[in-house]
Order: C-alpha cells, then sequence, then structure tokens
C-alpha cells in the first residue's frame, strides 16, 4: 500500500515516515500541494495525509483537485480547531481529521480504518450485467462466468481501483509487473487486446489514451 505524506516540514514528514514503514506500508514524500498533486498524477496513490498549513498550495486546494484526478483516501492533519475547518474538510470528502500534535501510533490506526472501510466498499464492482469480485477474483457477464488469468486479474482490478484516470503504460508496468517485466509496449497492448476480448460487450470500458496508455471508464 502507497501513503503519500504532504507536509511543508521534513521532521513531521520523517516521523510519519518511520511509523508507515513500521507499518509495512511504501511512502512517497511531497512538500506542498502543487507537489502532491503531480504525484498523484503518475503514481498509484492508496491513502494521503495531507498538512493543510503550507507554502505554494495549502492543504484543502490540493484536495480540491486531488479529488477531480482520483478519489482518494485523505487523512487531513492540522494545527487549526475550530469546526468550522473541520467541516470545510469534510465537505471536499476527506475521510479524517486530525489536530497537531498527534499521536503517530493513532494516525497508523486510522490509516488503517479508513483503508478497511474503503476495502469493504470496493468488495464489489458491478456495472449493468459486468460483475467483479474483489475478494473471490470472480467477473461474470449476465451472471455467466467470465475466466481471466491471473495477470488479467491484476490489470482489471488496477483498472477499476484507477477508475477514470489515466495510466500510462510506464504505470502499468509498475504496478502489475514490477521488476520482472521483460518486454516492451507491445506486450502490454496484447494483454489488454487479450483482457478487452474476454470482456466482451463490455471491452469498450478500457479506454485506449493516444500517445500515453489506457484508462477505465464506465458511461454513466
Amino acid at each position: 500500500m502507497n501513503i503519500l505524506i504532504v507536509d511543508d516540514e521534513s521532521l513531521i514528514r520523517e516521523v510519519i515516515k518511520e511509523y508507515c514503514i513500521n507499518a509495512k506500508y511504501k511512502v512517497i514524500e511531497a512538500c506542498n500541494g502543487e507537489e502532491a498533486i503531480n504525484i498523484v498524477k503518475e503514481n498509484n496513490i492508496d491513502v494521503i495525509i495531507l498538512d493543510v498549513m503550507m507554502p505554494k498550495l495549502d492543504g484543502f486546494s490540493a484536495c480540491k483537485e486531488i479529488k477531480k484526478i482520483k478519489d482518494i483516501p485523505i487523512i487531513v492533519l492540522s494545527a487549526r480547531t475550530n469546526e468550522i475547518d473541520k467541516l470545510y474538510g469534510f465537505d471536499l470528502g476527506i475521510d479524517d481529521y486530525m489536530i497537531k500534535p498527534f499521536s503517530p501510533k493513532e494516525l497508523i490506526a486510522r490509516i488503517k480504518a479508513v483503508t478497511s472501510r474503503i476495502k469493504k466498499q470496493e468488495e464489489v464492482f458491478k456495472y449493468k450485467d459486468l460483475v467483479i469480485n474483489f475478494k473471490s477474483r470472480f467477473v461474470s457477464i449476465k451472471n455467466k462466468e467470465i475466466f481471466l488469468t491471473p495477470k488479467q486479474y491484476e490489470l482489471l482490478f488496477y483498472f477499476i481501483n484507477n477508475k477514470g484516470v489515466a495510466l500510462s503504460r510506464d504505470q502499468i508496468i509498475t504496478n502489475i509487473w514490477g521488476y520482472d517485466f521483460y518486454g516492451d509496449d507491445r506486450t502490454i497492448d496484447s494483454h489488454i487486446k487479450i483482457l478487452r476480448n474476454n470482456l466482451g460487450e463490455y471491452k469498450d470500458l478500457i479506454i485506449t489514451v493516444r500517445g500515453m496508455g489506457y484508462k477505465f471508464e464506465t458511461k454513466d
């Protein structure tokens, strides 16, 4: 799981990073809102720890832009204690709000709570007659099971978890094959072609983004 820590104070980032690594999370750091937005565009981020008061672009403004890119769970850290700021954050779609100074152990507990809640919500994906059960790795169309290879499952799940996001071929390779990939862009395209064929009437949900890669997008 990838955690993005966004805070202009390096000491705070370092403390959070240490606890996240101990909890077996992978960590990416940003020191302002602008940098965070660019990281979200280029990486698969599972949870964002977001400070509010930062230079260049504050946390709330960054939150607005990030939510336009992808609906990533966001936990806000702030020294602001008034209710208006908290309510404003929740109106923007944040998942939790912690007051500084905070307990790193409590932050890890809240990360686990947020991700657990999100996973439960995303156990089953349904679109018309297409049903995908993430937990059992079961895919069906019109109640008929569709058999996919393990890599095809991973590709499909990765697309759905990044629905609406244009994904480069490099991102797909990194997140699905990692360092074990031996091939080129044509290999990726071949895997996508086979996956599309297996999806039958729903093959057009995987859209080619010319000059970049692919994205998964429903039509309603």
